[in-house]
């Protein structure tokens, strides 16, 4: 209880930050398309290569990313044909992206920090990248799907530079490169200015706190696979591992599994905004999440990873 109280109080600044988007937004009519780009063209790619750049690599972590992808992949396809079905305007579209991949950034790096320390924090953005990966990958060619054609959808997806800067700090990593030390602090703002202006672009798209839900098919199908779904899975294959294929130790378990409870993206609002495929459905649904998993991930925490916090 009293570690689950912990976490809950290092959380708070996230949600301060929520609020101080949406008053940015609201009276200072500040544009949350235009940091958009910025985040997903600029800010982004910067985080993911700085974070393979200070990792260690062994094979077997080299694959993370990619059976993490592998899992947002599964998720995002298997819930995209429910909202096909399901939900009957063009926040269709969104569901794949919104329960695919999770806040592992923005929001899942402070937590990660604060359960696993800086040792595990690299592990964790390691396997963090694996969602980096779908969001510009598979979950962005579903969402342009529902507005452009195959040829356009492909060529927005291959426009994208994190699936590059992935693969260069790969390549630079295993050559034995580093980051220059006069570089060192470039990156290191970066990612604050990750964090700040992802948790923000999620309050800019909220206009108003009321109707959030908005399209609660939509509202309740991303709940399903965000805080339902996801956990499975990843419970499922920390199971299957520890118990049958011994692959992974525990720390890359309790990695996937944050990653699972994390609130659906603020990328995910990034990826409306710039589609302009019902952004405000996807602002209102990811900071109800983001209100939701104040509580969800202490509770999840202490029932799975008691020994963490």
């Amino acid at each position: 209880m009293v570690a689950a109280l912990a976490l809950l109080y290092k959380l708070l600044p996230l949600y301060v930050t929520v609020v101080l988007g949406w008053v940015a937004g609201r009276y200072l009519q500040v544009s949350g398309r235009h940091i958009a780009g910025m985040m997903l063209y600029i800010v982004t790619p910067s985080v993911v290569f700085s974070g393979v750049m200070a990792a260690p690599l062994p094979a077997e972590v080299i694959l993370l990313p990619f059976l993490v992808l592998g899992l947002c992949s599964a998720i995002g396809l298997l819930h995209m044909k429910l909202a096909r079905r399901w939900v009957t305007d063009e926040s269709a579209a969104i569901i794949p992206l919104a329960v695919g991949t999770g806040n592992t950034g923005y929001f899942g790096i402070p937590v990660a920090l604060l359960l696993f320390g800086q040792e595990g924090l690299a592990l964790y953005v390691v396997c963090m990248l694996g969602t980096t990966l779908f969001e510009n990958s598979v979950g962005f060619y579903l969402a342009a799907r529902g507005r452009y054609g195959l040829k356009d959808a492909l060529i927005r997806v291959a426009r994208l530079p994190s699936v590059y800067a992935f693969l260069l700090a790969v390549l630079l990593n295993l050559s034995g490169a580093s980051i220059p030390d006069v570089l060192v602090p470039l990156f290191d703002n970066l990612r604050g200015a990750y964090s700040v202006l992802g948790m923000m672009i999620i309050g800019m798209g909220i206009l108003s706190f009321r109707g959030l839900a908005g399209n609660v098919r939509f509202t309740g199908l991303a709940f399903f696979g965000k805080f339902v779904s996801w956990p499975l899975v990843a419970l499922t294959f920390w199971w299957l591992d520890a118990g049958l294929l011994g692959i992974y130790r525990p720390a890359v378990h309790q990695a996937i599994f944050l990653i699972s409870i994390t609130p659906i993206a603020a990328n995910t609002v990034v990826i409306a905004t710039l589609l302009d495929t019902a952004p405000r459905q996807a602002a209102g649904t990811a900071l109800l999440s983001t209100l939701f998993a104040l509580v969800f991930i202490p509770v999840m925490v202490a029932l799975f990873m008691p020994g963490q916090g």
